[in-house]
């Protein structure tokens, strides 16, 4: 499982800035971003190379913090590929709270971030069904 890091953010002009510089300040590499909003405030959600030091960083800029294991998932390039991936999930009656992905440039499948409801009968019903579950090292690295 990966560690991701949750900040709440004004819906302010600047602040989704001052929050990458302040990562940026403190040498995190940012691995996935992901931003929802609603007319006052946003959620961001960060997959990064040193979760704990950009925790630090962000509540030393004064940013509302929180971090939350997720999965993730290679999720092939090809047609169906998601779609082969819920259906486990969804076999073991786990609920999708979210999800969203990346890709590696010039890799043939995609990183497929998840946060369910029971990870580990997840993780065990997807590495049962021959699909790959990525550990830390292998998502926080450039290049996986």
């Amino acid at each position: 499982m990966v560690m991701q890091l949750t900040v709440f953010l004004e819906n302010s002009p600047g602040r989704l800035a001052g929050l990458t510089r302040a990562l940026g300040n403190a040498g995190v590499n940012m691995r996935a971003l992901m931003v929802a909003d609603t007319a006052e405030f946003g959620v961001v959600r960060i997959i990064c190379d040193r979760p704990e030091v950009a925790r630090g960083a962000l509540e030393g800029a004064g940013f509302s913090v929180s971090v939350t294991t997720v999965i993730a998932v290679e999720v092939p390039d090809r047609p169906g590929g998601l779609a082969d991936v819920l259906e486990v999930i969804g076999s073991v009656d786990a609920n999708v709270e979210y999800a969203y992905c990346f890709v590696e440039p010039g890799g043939n499948s995609a990183i497929d971030i998840f946060r369910v409801d029971d990870a580990r009968t997840v993780t065990d019903a997807l590495r049962a069904a021959g699909i790959r579950v990525l550990g830390e090292d292998e998502v926080y690295a450039s290049g996986s």
